[in-house]
């Protein structure tokens, strides 16, 4: 995937109008999933987590936390809040990434302090009670006990969320806040308290490190860092609306970003978090394969992309990580495409980007296939070329090397590539290459599609994408500026353009970083050209025609 991903949902939709074409295609659709071709990777068991070890590493990610915070400090994370689609209708609902990572807990409306200098109460975490009418219209919320096996955090209070009246959400949490500014300990009254560390609550003496570096000016409130001036508030309102308030009145706190200490943290995934995001993975790859499959057989790209929708469902993913990308023949080259509505036509290639989120972990797999099972010798010759880019890239992986360093061995391979199609005039022009290649070949890969890392160096246990691409797009040309030079460079590739225009290929895998490379976790996907070729001949002799 090539771009920061929208917060958006038709998956709904996409499923629903599923339904619809199977009802409609009863010699394709209809019938396609009742026999799966051999060939056809099928998804492996959803993993089994060990509640022991899923709790003992939740503690561990908290009690980090708090070492980086230090005991002068309090963090305060906020689960996320619903989106609305329109009107009166949400959004699937999906947590805030580090609320989860630190509790596994998907409730709305639920508020994680921690205060690592208080030793009686370090963990609090305030959560809605549950409420009868609420649950009759929208389902069954965690109940205390739920919360608390869930996320093995000890000290649940009672958020006093009314559902019905929006507006009292977090007014316990409210009393806390008002009573910490003023360096006084808070106790809610004794039905408010639905767990408790301490049976006889908790102790005045355990806010004494925080008073007194408040006293001093030297406490620290964390919050996400999209709290600062001018940043991007759509996810994190309710951390802009506490800041503020700090801002105006600090009462000896001083702001500072909690986004360092999760991108740390998030960049290196553990034997659980490693197992989530491989079975969306796998779900990813049975839907390229099923895709692939029915290809020859769709008149539209939607009925190509319903086979995504279908195998996301049938094998239980909590959504897509990002909006599907299937374009046919010229489609192929607007790298966001995400209508789907154009025809599929024989003789084209499919550029299919889609991925599965599974467990809050998100797969991103590219595959560009020929619709007849056949690339043509132009396909095939710019196919190879992004192929032969990703085992340079592949190679240049390694603990100690950056992405950039992944990109350049990527960029390398396609410039001399473009250069002997003739494409390009100069491989150190960088006007040239980026008409037909004009993205970076990796991005960090998680519990987001473009995930937390920044320009941190490879370590093992680091996810990314390894994914260039060439786009020849028809209109290409047309829209360089009117200069002398380009003139020149037009007049020059016109021919190798005319002979290739209308392609777009991509190509991208998912990569663990490891101690000796890395390890392709998307490879089971068949990739090279002999591969694709034989895989979709194969599984089509197999499968329904």
């Amino acid at each position: 995937m090539t771009r920061n991903i929208r917060y958006s949902s038709v998956f709904a939709a996409t499923v629903f109008a599923l339904l619809c074409l199977n009802a409609t295609l009863p010699t394709a659709s209809a019938r396609r999933m009742k026999e799966t071709p051999s060939a056809i990777r099928v998804t492996p068991p959803a993993p089994v987590i060990d509640d022991t070890k899923r709790l003992a590493e939740l503690a561990e990610r908290r009690a980090r936390v708090a070492r980086a915070i230090g005991p002068k400090a309090i963090l305060i994370l906020f689960s996320a809040e619903p989106r609305v689609y329109t009107k009166d209708v949400d959004y699937p609902y999906r947590q805030e990434n580090n609320f989860y990572y630190l509790t596994n807990l998907k409730q709305k409306d639920a508020t994680l302090v921690l205060m690592p200098g208080n030793p009686r109460m370090p963990e609090l975490l305030f959560l809605p009670r549950r409420n009868a009418v609420a649950e009759n219209w929208n389902g069954r919320m965690y109940s205390a006990e739920e919360a608390r096996q869930t996320s093995g955090i000890k000290d649940i209070w009672d958020a006093e969320a009314n559902v019905s009246r929006p507006s009292d959400a977090g007014r316990q949490f409210e009393a806390f806040i008002k009573a910490i500014r003023a360096r006084q300990p808070y106790t809610p009254p004794a039905e408010k308290i639905f767990f408790s560390a301490n049976p006889s609550g908790p102790a005045a003496d355990g806010y004494a490190p925080l008073f007194e570096a408040l006293a001093k000016n030297e406490a620290g409130l964390y919050l996400l860092g999209s709290y600062a001036p001018n940043s991007d508030t759509r996810e994190y309102r309710q951390e802009q609306r506490l800041a503020q308030e700090f801002t105006k009145a600090p009462d000896g706190f001083t702001l500072r970003d909690a986004w360092p200490i999760f991108t740390e943290m998030r960049l290196r995934k553990s034997p659980w978090e490693l197992a989530l995001l491989q079975q969306a993975i796998d779900i990813s790859i049975e839907a390229h394969q099923r895709a692939q499959v029915f290809a020859s057989q769709a008149k539209w790209e939607y009925e190509v992309d319903a086979e995504v929708a279908h195998t996301f469902k049938l094998r239980n993913a909590d959504n897509w990580g990002y909006p599907d990308i299937v374009g046919c023949g010229p489609n192929a080259t607007t790298l966001h495409y995400e209508e789907a509505q154009g025809p599929v036509t024989a003789g084209s290639l499919v550029l299919m980007d889609v991925g599965a989120e599974y467990g809050h972990y998100t797969a991103d797999v590219t595959r560009t296939f020929p619709v007849n099972g056949k690339f043509s010798k132009e396909q095939a010759e710019v196919y190879q070329i992004v192929y032969e880019a990703q085992e340079a890239a592949a190679r240049a992986t390694r603990p100690g090397s950056s992405l950039g360093q992944v990109h350049a061995a990527a960029l390398s391979t396609i410039k001399d590539g473009l250069l002997k199609l003739g494409l390009i005039t100069d491989v150190n022009a960088i006007t040239q290459y980026r008409i037909w290649f004009m993205h970076s070949t990796s991005h960090w890969l998680g519990m987001n599609v473009h995930d937390v890392g920044g320009s941190a160096t490879l370590d093992a246990g680091m996810v990314f994408t390894n994914e260039p691409g060439i786009y020849i797009r028809p209109d290409a040309l047309d829209n360089l500026p009117k200069t002398e030079a380009n003139e020149k460079f037009i007049a020059a590739v016109r021919p190798a353009f005319e002979k290739y225009k209308g392609i777009g290929v991509r190509i991208e895998d998912d990569m663990l970083v490891t101690s000796e490379g890395c390890k392709w976790l998307s490879g089971a996907l068949p990739r090279s050209i002999a591969d694709i070729e034989g895989f979709i001949a194969k599984a089509r002799r197999e499968g329904v025609r």
